[in-house]
């Protein structure tokens, strides 16, 4: 089956589960012929610099407002610590996520950045991508919405960033939706920072999230969002189909996440419409029971996984160790491999990456070549930066 058309993949939106299994054959077929049998991810380690952000979205329990139970912002020395335990397991990937626009709404974040000599987010941000480069790590930032000016100069110490789209309907912003509190999760603000990024050749991922209300022709319709975005810019490294899962205390917190049909259904469907050259990611801490079926409905990459620490957004879902992963790879005749937060195609083409990261990538491409194929610790248990709560809603 050759990349599906607008209207024969809204078609298949609706197909029943007779047609899954074809459906998951031809996305193999095409993962097969583009990528072979290697699955690919990144050793990271996870810094949450800060969990404040001025959204509300009702499944959410990683963000806080100040003063609130668990809330944290990670201040310069813990920025350094993690960076040196990161680079100290191996890791080859910094990864810089936080909440949306926090000073933007909270003046008592402004007053702690100005402490810590730092205008905004993304100063704060372009000084701890320095201080991973330093350590040999190279960065990938997912801040929520950003501007072009933020970007243009995050790209100098960034090798790519990153933003969810979840989904293009408006109708989840609506009333009694999950988005209705959260300005930042507006589609069209989203669709413009993607493709403003692809404006600046910004190396880029984002995906959709599944089972958060949305139906199966929303999510075509945002796999055909992020295709467009790519056609017409070429800078999307990577799409994940990420699994919606309930967290307590919660708006969302009695919603059953979708069933693993669902989100089989979601990945054979982004590998038949994006373009070969974009990988599909599922993150697999939110679907461990279902990695072989994922496998075979033609995912060609597993995302950031970190022997040091949790993951921050999802803690009740520690990451699989990896020689459980690299042996349910195996099972099934691939081979886990892992990767830069840039792919290499980026690497090679003009004016992807900044000429000042070319010398950090090469060499941490090197120690990935000469690290261990998997790590001997057991995955990190859950728990914030430095003694923190990590994600526990209050």
């Amino acid at each position: 089956m050759a990349t599906l058309t607008d209207r024969e993949a809204l078609e298949l939106a609706d197909g029943g589960v007779d047609a899954l299994s074809e459906l998951m054959a031809a996305a193999a077929a095409r993962r097969d012929r583009a990528t072979g049998r290697c699955i690919t991810f990144s050793p990271k380690v996870f810094l949450p610099l800060t969990n404040l952000c001025r959204n509300r979205c009702d499944y959410c329990s990683f963000r806080r407002s100040p003063g609130q139970a668990g809330e944290w912002t990670m201040l310069p020395p813990e920025v350094d610590r993690w960076l040196e335990r990161g680079r100290a397991a191996g890791c080859v990937e910094a990864l810089f996520c936080l909440g949306d626009a926090p000073e933007r709404a909270f003046g008592s974040y402004r007053a702690l950045l100005s402490e810590i000599g730092h205008g905004s987010t993304a100063d704060y941000l372009w000084w701890a991508g320095r201080r991973a480069l330093a350590r040999g790590l190279i960065a990938h930032t997912n801040a929520g919405l950003l501007s072009m000016v933020e970007m243009r100069r995050l790209k100098q110490v960034n090798a790519s960033l990153g933003l969810m789209l979840e989904n293009v309907s408006p109708r989840l912003c609506g009333p009694g939706m999950p988005h209705r509190r959260a300005p930042d999760k507006r589609p069209e603000r989203r669709l413009r920072m993607i493709r403003e990024a692809g404006e600046l050749a910004i190396p880029f991922t984002t995906g959709l999230l599944i089972g958060i209300g949305e139906t199966r022709r929303e999510r075509v319709d945002t796999l055909l969002a992020i295709r467009d975005l790519h056609l017409a810019h070429g800078h999307i490294q990577e799409v994940i189909v990420q699994a919606f899962r309930a967290h307590p205390a919660t708006p969302m917190a009695a919603v059953a996440g979708p069933d693993a049909t669902e989100v089989v259904h979601a990945v054979a469907l982004a590998r038949l419409i994006l373009p070969d050259e974009v990988s599909v990611q599922v993150p697999p801490n939110l679907t461990p029971a279902s990695l072989s079926l994922l496998l075979l409905a033609g995912i060609n990459d597993l995302g950031g996984v970190s022997p040091v620490t949790p993951d921050y957004i999802n803690p009740r879902h520690p990451w699989p160790h990896l020689a459980e992963l690299a042996a349910t790879c195996e099972r099934l005749g691939f081979e886990l491999r892992p990767r830069l937060p840039i792919y290499q195609a980026f690497v090679d083409r003009p004016g992807f990456l900044d000429d000042g990261l070319r010398e950090p990538v090469r060499h941490a491409a090197e120690r990935l070549a000469r690290a261990r194929p998997l790590w001997a610790a057991p995955p990190p248990a859950a728990g914030g930066p430095d003694g923190h709560e990590a994600g526990a809603a209050s």
